[in-house]
């Protein structure tokens, strides 16, 4: 164990040292240049970094395995600061005019030490995929409750690669400023950006892939809590390489490394994208990938959905022609039946005989080409209780349909007077009853204020009484007119005998001497009897000479002598 140590520290030892070198003479031109108050922030920062990392080389060797692990890791953190600040400090030589003095002399000085720092980069970056992998595969046989730290360090060395690939194209950049060429370390970085780009597109498609797969699963098993939380957990490793991505391709456009093949990937995810990354090309990118994808998936499940599509038509053609041969028997039935239902009721009954069994047939089509009746049962349910709790009005009008059905107080063809409206029963379904006046008007009347009110039902009996009254002179034989009477009623075809008319002297008007004729016929015939006899009345009174008379009011003049 603690040669192990001696030679983690003798590894950091040498690479820091390296580096140290490297940016030393920056620290001296850092003095030469203290008075500028532009510089004077950066190179009091850089001062402090090397003297924090002297420091942690010189005590590399007292640590443990443990901290020897941290050590490494702060050390890589101390390496991605410094060359930040070389960087910034580089970006304040190239503000300094051209004649400035203390911008020749960092020029002189600065293009050797860069050109020893990408070596130190680079050798880090090495070191530090050896660390990854070694932590990849503890994380392999490790128990389940290590795995978690091991993930969580996992993590940490990959925004360590992040930070190393964003020092090397820092320094790209400063070397490029001061006039320094920088094509080999472009180069092995843009093989380096590519690579990490390329690894996690993959595993983007693979997460993507898997939760597909798992979403199906759970579709049949909801109730699968291994496959729920497996789900969750390939989300958050989708959600950590989509922004491991984004960040990769902020560097990558830095240097004009072409991104639009990555940035289609990051498009076709829903959370976490940058508007940055949406432009025309990579929406082309993705436009043609996805039309291949979509393009590929139908050409190999197109004879299904043919078969699918054909069944479920078949489905319903046969169930919409059972559902008429339903309702002819349910017709039948209640015809030879004998029971003594309502027009409207049959007709409720077999509509809702058909209803039923084209619905069923609707269920049988669905599950053929592969819709879950379960959940979409659960949906109608509560689609359901929200509706009716939204139709509160409507469910009430079905309530009062079923009560007239059951009461039965009206039928096709009665003439009723309802919700203040006279006519003649037309058709009536659960929600609302149909009547069609004398002047023929079509009248549709919620059910509810039907069955809340006085229904009348004028045709609900056979017979009817007819209410007719006659007024003649006080000066007219009583005896006569009652005879005259009684022999108009009798001799009409449509007056019943029994019940027996009856005609009487009823009151003593202001004008007339009224009679009462109160004849009874068939419901059907009723207005033919009323106006028959009303029109044979007045031709036997102007014949027999019995008058019929009218208000009359005598006015009496007074004149009165001045």
């Amino acid at each position: 164990m603690r040669g192990q140590h001696r030679r983690g520290s003798g590894v950091l030892s040498s690479v820091f040292l390296c580096l140290l070198f490297a940016i030393s003479h920056i620290e001296v031109a850092a003095q030469e240049v203290v008075s500028s108050s532009k510089l004077a922030k950066s190179i009091d920062d850089i001062d402090e970094s090397i003297i924090l990392l002297k420091s942690l080389v010189e005590n590399t060797g007292a640590t443990t395995e443990a901290d020897a692990e941290a050590l490494v890791f702060r050390l890589d953190q101390r390496i991605i600061r410094l060359v930040a600040d070389i960087a910034k400090l580089t970006r304040h030589i190239s503000a300094l005019p051209e004649d400035d003095p203390d911008r020749r002399l960092l020029q002189e000085r600065v293009p050797g030490d860069l050109s020893k720092a990408d070596q130190v980069l680079i050798q880090r970056i090495q070191q530090l995929d050896e660390r990854i992998e070694t932590n990849n595969e503890r994380y392999k046989n490790a128990a389940e409750v290590e795995k978690y730290a091991l993930q969580a360090h996992g993590n940490g060395l990959e925004t360590l690669r992040l930070g190393f690939y964003s020092s090397l194209v820092e320094l790209i950049e400063s070397k490029e400023i001061i006039g320094l060429s920088a094509a080999v370390l472009r180069q092995k970085t843009s093989t380096l950006l590519y690579q990490y780009a390329e690894t996690i597109s993959a595993r983007i498609e693979l997460y993507r892939t898997t939760l597909r797969e798992m979403d199906s699963r759970l579709a049949l098993d909801a109730n699968n809590t291994g496959v729920q939380g497996a789900a969750n957990e390939i989300k958050i490793a989708l959600a950590v390489e989509v922004r491991r991505l984004e960040s990769l391709l902020k560097l990558m456009v830095r240097i004009e490394i072409d991104t639009v093949v990555y940035r289609s990937v990051l498009l076709r995810e829903s959370s976490g994208v940058s508007l940055r990354l949406f432009d025309p090309e990579a929406l082309r990118q993705t436009l043609e990938d996805s039309w291949g994808s979509v393009s590929d998936a139908v050409s190999r499940s197109l004879p299904d959905i043919f078969l699918k599509v054909l069944a479920f038509v078949l489905i319903l053609t046969a169930f919409r022609a059972l559902s008429q041969l339903v309702k002819r028997v349910v017709s039948s039935a209640l015809i030879r039946s004998g029971a003594e239902f309502s027009t409207l009721l049959k007709d409720v009954l077999i509509s809702v005989s058909g209803a039923s069994v084209m619905m069923l047939g609707i269920l049988v089509a669905l599950s053929q080409v592969g819709i879950s009746l379960g959940p979409a049962l659960a949906g109608l349910g509560v689609a359901g209780f929200i509706v009716g709790f939204a139709l509160q009005d409507t469910l009430g009008n079905f309530a009062a349909g079923g009560m007239i059905l059951f009461y039965r107080p009206y039928d096709v063809d009665d003439f009723v007077e309802v919700a203040g409206t006279i006519g003649l029963v037309k058709k009536m379904t659960l929600v609302s009853t149909t009547i069609n006046t004398f002047d023929n008007q079509t009248l549709i009347i919620p059910n509810s204020k039907i069955w809340g009110d006085v229904i009348k039902n004028v045709t609900a009996q056979k017979t009817r009484r007819v209410d007719l009254e006659f007024g003649v002179s006080y000066s007219d034989d009583v005896e006569k007119t009652e005879r005259v009477l009684r022999e108009i009623v009798e001799s009409h075809e449509k007056v019943l005998t029994e019940p027996a008319p009856n005609i009487r002297l009823h009151t003593l008007g202001d004008s007339s001497v009224n009679f009462v004729v109160r004849p009874w016929t068939k419901t059907p015939d009723y207005w033919e009897v009323y106006w028959d006899i009303t029109r044979e009345v007045k031709m036997r009174f102007d014949r027999e000479g019995i008058s019929i008379p009218f208000p009359q009011r005598d006015v009496h003049f007074y004149k009165q002598d001045s």
